[in-house]
């Protein structure tokens, strides 16, 4: 959806019904908005990825004109699986509560020693042993280095 701001990106929505008049004119959409990270209370965090979107709760009625072009909305776990990431690519794993500004659910799972939530925008370096996830930066290690290990161990493995 057209943002009125032309320096803003667009906006998301779910289209949830197309209705027009008796005359077919007058055509209006109704949505149910995406909003994005710096959008919803507390902001931005470091592991919302650049392409991540939360389904809300806040519908509403759009002229049709207002649509601009249409994007895909992957899982999670499907937009993990891409090979390339086109600019119509967007994922959501949470669903946002514009009333009271809370998240569902409201806790997701957590890697590294850092016990931050995947990103997908940062590469992680997974344990041969106990299969945990790892930021290269959280275990001293180079993503160049971590990129070139055939296996790795995480200290609690190799102890």
């Amino acid at each position: 959806m057209r943002s009125p701001d032309p320096s803003k990106p667009s906006y998301i929505a779910k289209v949830k019904k197309i209705v027009s008049d008796y005359n077919g004119d007058n055509v209006k959409v109704h949505v149910r908005w995406y909003y994005r990270p710096e959008e919803v209370v507390g902001g931005r965090k470091k592991f919302h990825g650049n392409k991540e979107v939360f389904l809300s709760d806040h519908r509403d009625v759009q002229a049709v004109d207002a649509i601009e072009g249409r994007c895909k909305i992957h899982t999670f776990k499907n937009y993990r699986k891409l090979e390339t990431v086109g600019n119509d690519d967007f994922y959501s794993r949470l669903q946002y509560c514009s009333s009271t500004a809370r998240f569902s659910p409201d806790r997701i799972a957590v890697y590294c020693i850092c016990e931050m939530p995947y990103n997908p925008d940062e590469f992680m370096i997974q344990c041969d042993g106990c299969h945990d996830w790892f930021h290269p930066a959280c275990i001293d290690m180079t993503v160049e280095a971590a990129r070139e290990m055939e296996h790795f161990l995480c200290q609690s493995c190799l102890s």
